[in-house]
């Protein structure tokens, strides 16, 4: 799960150009979830927040990835973070 914290939020965007999955977009000068499902909990947005206004709950994250990948035999997709094989 992934939370913004509107008043620490400056809508610089870094959390938006960092995604791997698209989930985050700047509305009305604040960042906002907007594909909230294809989140993995990979912490990009958080790790790369200057202000500290993005919190993410570990999930599934990059594993849940890995496995789509495999059941799905989507090869060389993962979870976009750069990681290594199936990540």
């Amino acid at each position: 799960m992934i939370e913004f914290d509107k008043v620490k939020c400056t809508a610089c965007g870094v959390c938006v150009k960092v995604c791997p999955h698209g989930v985050i977009a700047i509305r009305d000068k604040k960042a906002i979830p907007v594909n909230i499902d294809r989140c993995i909990e990979c912490g990009a947005c958080k790790l790369n927040c200057e202000f500290g206004a993005i919190e993410v709950t570990v999930g599934t994250g990059c594993l849940f990835a890995i496995f789509k990948e495999d059941i799905l035999k989507i090869k060389g997709k993962g979870c976009g973070c750069g990681g290594g094989t199936g990540c």
